[in-house]
């Protein structure tokens, strides 16, 4: 269901992000034209892999990848804890996809990555991701006002966690 990003996921990704621009455009921020390229997609990645505090996943549904999900801004130490970010195309939301990504993404951070948190935000007005991490077993813990500059304004989040508690499931 998920892997690990490669480089060689960049065409893929650009394709599938031009393919879904429109969609997408309400939950992003708005983004420049090279991000919607192979190019652009093979630069993110290798900036990503570099950068070492990121563990990027891609989605995939019958060979194809649908998505991605990320444990990002991994934070080692005391607080060992990662962000919580996905999407999926279109033609692949509404059928639990998501929802098992995100599974799987959370048990990595719990099991392989060794974290005791994971943060997740939505804005509030995206039920649908709300549920997706709802089903998760995340909890919501508070609105952040003007919390991320998405589609061109600074909009409200609501703030979800889950904690690596194996006795609280």
């Amino acid at each position: 269901m998920i892997r690990p990003v490669t480089i060689e996921d960049a065409g893929a990704l650009a394709g599938l992000l031009t393919e879904n621009r429109a969609y997408l455009a309400p939950w992003d921020p708005i983004r420049d034209e090279s991000y919607y390229t192979e190019a652009g997609q093979l630069k993110i990645i290798s900036d990503t892999l570099r950068a070492g505090n990121t563990y990027p996943y891609v989605i995939v549904e019958d060979g194809k990848i649908v998505g991605r999900v990320n444990l990002n801004n991994v934070v080692r130490g005391p607080f060992l804890s990662a962000s919580l970010g996905y999407w999926v195309g279109e033609s692949t939301a509404g059928r639990g996809v998501a929802t098992a990504a995100v599974t799987a993404a959370v048990k990595k951070a719990f099991t392989e990555h060794g974290l005791h948190r994971v943060e997740a935000g939505t804005l509030t007005h995206n039920v649908r991701s709300q549920r997706v991490l709802e089903r998760n077993g995340f909890t919501r813990f508070g609105v952040a006002p003007r919390y991320l500059k998405i589609a061109g304004e600074w909009q409200d989040h609501v703030l979800f966690q889950r904690l690596n508690e194996p006795d609280r499931t």
